[in-house]
C-alpha cells in the first residue's frame, strides 16, 4: 500500500514495451472511487470486485507481455493467490518512512482512516508475510527514482528469466560457488 506500484508498473511496462493494467484503476473506472465503494457497499464488496478484476487481468494477460499492478490487499484472497502462481510476482519492498509522505498526500484510502501511519503499520505487518511468500522477486523501493527502480526491476526480471531458461545459469549444473 503506497509503495508506488502504479507508477513503477507503468514505467516498467514502457521499458518492456508491455501492456499495463492497474486493477484499482479498472475497478474505479467501472464502479466509482474505492472510497465510494467502501462507503456504499463495504470492504467485502470491494474485495469481490477486486478479485474479479485481478482474475480478468491475469486471464487476458496470459501468453502476453503484461505488467499488472494489484491493490495492496488483493493478495489476501486465496483465489488470487492461486492465480498469481501462474505469474511472475514482484514484491516492491518498502517501509513506513518510504510511504509516509505518499499516505499524507492521499487521504482517500479507506483502510487508513484516522491515524493513517498506525493503520498502515498494522496492515503491512499482516500483509508482508503474504507478499514475501508469493514473490518471485523482491525489489527494494526505498531508494531511487521511479525510472531507476523500473530499470532495476527490468534487470532483475531478465536475470530471473535467464535462470529459468533450459540451459540457463541455474539449470545448467555449472553453478558458481563463489570460491
Amino acid at each position: 500500500m503506497a509503495a508506488g506500484k502504479s507508477a513503477i508498473g507503468q514505467q516498467l511496462a514502457l521499458r518492456l514495451g508491455a501492456a499495463f493494467v492497474d486493477t484499482d484503476a479498472v475497478i474505479v473506472a467501472a464502479h466509482g472511487t474505492i472510497a465510494e465503494i467502501f462507503t456504499g457497499r463495504g470492504e467485502i464488496a470491494f474485495r469481490e470486485l477486486e478479485a474479479r478484476a485481478v482474475a480478468r487481468a491475469i486471464e487476458h494477460g496470459q501468453g502476453t507481455n503484461t505488467v499488472i499492478s494489484l491493490g495492496g490487499g488483493a493478495v489476501l484472497d486465496s483465489g488470487t493467490q492461486q492465480l498469481l502462481a501462474l505469474c511472475t510476482v514482484v514484491y516492491l519492498e518498502c517501509d513506513a518512512s518510504t510511504v509516509a509522505e505518499r499516505i499524507a498526500r492521499n487521504s482517500a484510502r479507506p483502510l487508513l482512516a484516522g491515524d493513517a501511519m498506525a493503520r498502515w503499520k498494522i496492515l503491512f505487518a499482516t500483509r508482508r508475510p503474504v507478499y514475501e511468500r508469493l514473490a518471485d522477486l523482491v525489489v527494494d523501493v526505498r531508494v531511487g527514482t521511479v525510472p531507476d527502480i523500473a530499470r532495476r526491476l527490468e534487470d532483475a526480471l531478465r536475470e530471473l528469466a535467464a535462470r529459468k531458461m533450459p540451459g540457463g545459469p541455474h539449470n545448467s549444473g555449472d553453478h558458481n560457488s563463489g570460491d
